[in-house]
């Protein structure tokens, strides 16, 4: 098993874990972590990629790095936003999913009539 193998193996994992976690987990925090999870493992597969090409004997092609610390910059921003908007929904609400219980529905309506 060649080097290549082994990384598109991991980043075929982080793949598969990420969509897990995606399809599973309710929490929106847990959610965010999926999607950085599944982000790190399309990073990783499109440098196994980029890297295969490269030891094929083709040149050293710049632009695949570009892309993916590009990416990383864009995953980081997108990751502080939603982090900052969730922090902002539990300061509101006190939770952090937007679904709101049965429990404290029926209180609500309570309260109102």
């Amino acid at each position: 098993m060649t080097i290549v193998s082994i990384f598109a193996v991991c980043a075929s994992v982080l793949i598969g874990l990420g969509i897990y976690g995606l399809i599973v987990d309710p929490n929106p925090l847990r959610k965010l972590l999926a999607v950085n999870v599944l982000g790190s493992g399309v990073f990783l597969m499109f440098g196994v990629v980029a890297r295969r090409g490269a030891a094929a004997g083709l040149g050293g092609d710049p632009v695949p790095q570009a892309m993916v610390i590009t990416a990383i910059v864009v995953a980081f921003s997108a990751t502080a936003l939603a982090v900052a908007m969730m922090l902002r929904l539990y300061k509101d609400t006190g939770r952090v999913t937007l679904v709101a219980d049965d429990a404290e529905t029926d209180a609500q309506k309570g309260a109102a009539e």
